[in-house]
């Protein structure tokens, strides 16, 4: 490690002499400021800069505008560096620490792997600030991900999954809490896949790196006249994968009302179908609450009922409901719940279209993109700060961060 820095060192101190003899960034006595007034050159100022390779000082020709009282360095624009003291290497290695583990752990990590110091608050910082501009491409990029032949399904997969929020976030929210008030909100998720490929019994799987993700605390409420901001994200991402362009289309969920809403309104054609393991739980619940979560009598009623279920025999699973529907109030929200959601459960015809019927795979986005990182033991967010790292981490679990940081480095030098 000692060795390491010492060469380290030595790359920076010949990486600044190499800059500092390069005085062409001196282009003439002025050169116009953004608020229009022409600024004059004032000489060249010294910074200090913190990169990979350890620290770093930099002359630049720096010019001041007396109309505005604002001084800049165009040398630090074409650097990356305008408005910061890390280089964008650095920051890029911080992003990546912020969107896998705690802001502490990152900073650790960028100190034993990369001999780097930086401190928790700053990885935090500039974590956030680089997902806020992930988040701010994201709603400017649509450019399909891929040239590659599109497969003949692709699947669109929605769900939600709340995250802990500071007591500020949540101030006149209703929640589940006993006196009414909230301690989450909701981040919901799109995720976009293909399965060309079956098993040995002919259920098809997802193919390896088909998936992709997007998501953020977002309203699916929609008005007569706008589409909700999560609405607008879904049809972003459906944009970039070519969804609408493949010969097949399938959404699934489980049976919130706000999932097939959106699917309706940008999807009408799609096959929409509701998660099966979901709908089995449902069934499994009722039974408990029929017989007791202890009885094997329970055990036995939710096996009847979920092989009705895969068998499409929906009015004898529904006849079964509602026989305790009359003393038993879950039967009755799963007997509405089966009834409103009977043409998304027709799973063997699912079957023999090779279709997917499990949201295993917009769940476990849940898992990965959001609980992992998010739902740790002591973390409170506010809404910038969870975006924003949802945000970052999204984009790099899709396979993005290289493009994203490719774009930022041209409008960076521009």
């Amino acid at each position: 490690m000692a060795a390491r820095q010492s060469v380290f060192l030595l790359a920076a101190r010949a990486i600044a002499r190499g800059l500092n003899a390069d005085t062409s960034d001196y282009t003439g006595p002025h050169l116009p400021c953004s608020c229009g007034a022409p600024a004059r050159y004032a000489g060249r100022r010294i910074k200090r800069f913190q990169t990979a390779l350890g620290p770093l000082e930099l002359e630049r020709a720096y010019y001041h505008c007396p109309h505005c009282q604002h001084g800049f360095c165009p040398r630090d624009r074409s650097l990356g560096v305008e408005n910061t003291s890390l280089s964008p290497a650095l920051s890029r290695m911080i992003a990546a620490v912020g969107a896998l583990v705690s802001f502490q752990e990152g900073s650790e990590l960028l100190r034993e792997l990369a001999g780097v110091s930086v401190d928790a608050k700053q990885v935090e910082r500039v974590a956030e600030q680089l997902g806020q501009e992930v988040a701010d491409d994201e709603r400017t990029n649509l450019d399909p991900m891929t040239n590659e032949d599109l497969p003949r399904t692709l699947y669109l997969g929605l769900d939600g999954t709340g995250i802990p929020m500071r007591r500020s976030e949540l101030l006149g929210r209703a929640g589940k809490q006993p006196d009414g008030s909230s301690k989450t909100r909701e981040v919901k998720l799109a995720t976009v896949w293909s399965a060309e490929s079956c098993d040995a019994e002919g259920v098809p799987f997802r193919d390896v790196g088909s998936v992709t993700y997007s998501a953020a605390i977002e309203s699916a409420a929609s008005t007569t006249a706008d589409r909700s901001e999560f609405t607008e994200r879904v049809l972003r991402e459906t944009t970039r994968r070519r969804f609408g362009q493949a010969s097949r289309t399938v959404v699934i969920g489980d049976g919130a009302p706000w999932i097939w809403n959106i699917a309706q309104e940008l999807f009408p054609a799609a096959v929409p179908i509701v998660d099966r393991f979901h709908a089995k739980e449902h069934l499994s619940t009722v039974a408990k609450a029929i017989y007791g979560a202890t009885n094997p009598r329970a055990a036995e009623w939710a096996k009847r009922r979920h092989a009705e279920l895969d068998d499409g025999r929906l009015d004898a699973l529904l006849q079964a409901l509602r026989r305790h529907a009359p003393s038993c109030e879950e039967a009755r929200k799963c007997s509405g719940y089966i009834q409103n959601n009977r043409a998304r459960m027709q799973y063997p015809d699912f079957r023999k279209q090779k279709l997917c019927t499990s949201s295993g795979v917009v769940e476990a986005g849940c898992k990965v993109v959001v609980g992992t990182r998010l739902k740790r033991a002591g973390m409170h967010w506010t809404e910038y700060g969870s975006n924003a790292i949802i945000a970052l981490r999204a984009c790099r679990l899709s396979g993005r961060f290289q493009d994203f940081w490719e774009r930022r480095s041209r409008r960076t030098a521009a």
